[in-house]
């Protein structure tokens, strides 16, 4: 069921179209996203304000609009789920320089932090809301930045797991969250990035702005 979640008709749309199939979401996952990157001096205010309304004001369009069918058979011992994909870019630095993502960093960060309010929003109403923050995983959006920053072969090799993520990465976090051995994490922001953020050095490395 397509939709164009970055306005909330289209948000809107969406609840009613999903409505009509069941009464009820047990699992929410606020997946969309887009980026732009361009250097700090010439980066279009659209650009910025596109890519925070889709990252940002969507993902809080989206739980509010379908927080009743997740109220529907939300409870104490198996709450419904909502889990937000922010990046490690809201934990860190993100892309700087030439292609600077500045626009995505910022809206991954607020991302995180709007979980979080969220969690302890929604705890009462039987939904925990959780964010998983990946590093650099090969993907439509993030190929091109991986070709122009040194390829996925030499970002891969400069993590400590010496490689970049997989699909299984992220959908074994994902499982967690949404099964019963996650229904006490709330507000989390769990980092899938093979520990990169937190390497030594990694800050003042070539690889740190490429996050």
């Amino acid at each position: 069921m397509p939709a164009d979640i970055a306005t909330v008709a289209g948000v809107e749309h969406l609840v009613a179209e999903v409505s009509k199939h069941t009464p009820h979401v047990d699992i929410l996952l606020a997946n969309a996203g887009a980026t732009w990157g361009e250097a700090f001096d010439t980066h279009p205010d659209s650009a910025f304000g596109k890519v925070m309304d889709l990252n940002v004001r969507a993902v809080f369009n989206t739980v509010r609009l379908f927080a009743p069918l997740l109220q529907k058979r939300a409870g104490v011992a198996d709450p419904s789920r909502v889990i937000i994909t922010a990046s490690v870019a809201g934990l860190g630095l993100g892309t700087l320089g030439e292609h600077g993502t500045y626009g995505y960093s910022a809206s991954k960060a607020a991302a995180v932090h709007l979980g979080r309010n969220l969690a302890v929003e929604l705890g009462p109403r039987g939904i925990t809301v959780n964010s998983i923050c990946p590093g650099f995983f090969p993907s439509k959006m993030s190929n091109g930045l991986l070709a122009m920053t040194g390829g996925a072969d030499a970002i891969g090799k400069g993590n400590p797991m010496r490689r970049l993520g997989i699909p299984e990465d992220i959908a074994g976090v994902v499982v967690y969250l949404s099964s019963r051995a996650g229904s006490y994490v709330n507000g989390a922001a769990i980092e899938i990035d093979g520990g990169g953020l937190w390497a030594r050095g990694d800050l003042m490395s070539p690889g740190a702005s490429k996050l």
